[in-house]
């Protein structure tokens, strides 16, 4: 089979479609064959060489893929050879085909085709473990979004809306909020021009947010915590901003408030397949009746994966780009 592989770490002229080995599932594993992959940030450091592969997983990029089940590992039940799936990969979804654990498999909802599902597992399980099962947003309160025209952005703002949150977003320019206010967004906030702990007061009358969803790490730290409600969460998912900063634990102490860290990639197998299940029961009912959908920027062949490497490092799209075998 064929595959992106990274010989040398660099720019997206680093990324090669190259002959490698076919994958076997082992024992509870399916092997897939891929429709479609996605590009997420984590693929971008991957390939500069700051973000290796989990221990035991495939060295080509991509943590989600959609397509259809070609074989069956032993003890695999519920799955059937000819299904359309998409999956959460620890990596290895730009390729022809994957193994993936069977406990991280959902079906293609109902309503999109193959390859558009392959925009839904790593945004979905990533929003609903964060922002739903980490932070524990409830209806009735505000969620600040980061990066709102982004993958993660955009359905952390469909979720958010669907169970009756209100949602702020931070974003570059006026095209991407106006994409982000038709996903539903509440208050937009164009973080080149405005100060986005001033407006999130001023859209809460004073209070702040109850969760704010952050990709930026140290460079947002101190103000999101003063954009913080009292018993607000601010749950950090990306360093984009850097991964050092000054915390001043008495403004954390008076507001009675929390930050906490989390990624999705390095969780142990048992933890996604509960963020799955999870993803399964709450996420995929909104998708199936039309509430909630995936935003695809663009679509490209996964030959010219250093292409769509070039448009997520210069934050030209909204939503995802896919890769299509």
């Amino acid at each position: 089979m064929h595959a992106i592989t990274i010989p040398e770490p660099g720019g997206p002229e680093a990324l090669v479609w190259a002959e490698v080995p076919d994958p076997v599932p082992a024992e509870g594993e399916v092997l897939v064959e891929v429709a479609a992959s996605a590009v997420n940030r984590a693929d971008l450091l991957q390939r500069q060489g700051f973000y290796p592969p989990p221990p035991g997983a495939p060295p080509y990029p991509g943590l989600e893929c959609s397509g259809r089940i070609v074989s069956l590992g032993p003890g695999v039940s519920g799955w059937s050879v000819g299904d359309e799936v998409c999956a959460l990969l620890a990596g290895g979804g730009y390729a022809e085909r994957v193994a993936v654990p069977a406990s991280q498999l959902m079906p293609v909802p109902d309503g999109l085709d193959v390859a558009q599902a392959a925009a839904l597992p790593e945004i979905a399980c990533t929003v609903w473990s964060t922002v739903f099962m980490v932070a524990h947003l409830r209806p009735g309160e505000t969620l600040l979004v980061h990066g709102g025209a982004s993958g993660i952005g955009t359905m952390a703002i469909q979720l958010a809306k669907a169970v009756g949150a209100k949602v702020a977003v931070t974003a570059g320019g006026p095209r991407k909020l106006a994409r982000c206010r038709e996903l539903g967004a509440d208050v937009l906030i164009d973080y080149r021009e405005q100060d986005f702990v001033e407006e999130v007061r001023k859209a809460t009358d004073g209070a702040g947010a109850d969760v704010i969803l952050d990709i930026m790490g140290a460079k947002y730290l101190a103000r999101n915590v003063d954009a913080l409600a009292v018993n607000g969460r601010l749950a950090v998912i990306g360093l984009q901003g850097g991964t050092k900063a000054e915390l001043d634990l008495n403004a954390l102490l008076r507001k009675r408030a929390a930050v906490m860290a989390t990624s999705l990639r390095s969780r142990p197998p048992r933890e996604k397949a509960a963020i799955i299940a999870a993803v399964r029961e709450h996420v995929w009912p909104l998708i199936e009746s039309g509430r909630v959908r995936p935003v695809v920027d663009r679509t490209l062949p996964m030959r010219d994966a250093a292409e769509a490497h070039r448009v997520v490092e210069a934050s030209e799209h909204v939503g995802k780009v896919l890769l299509t075998v």
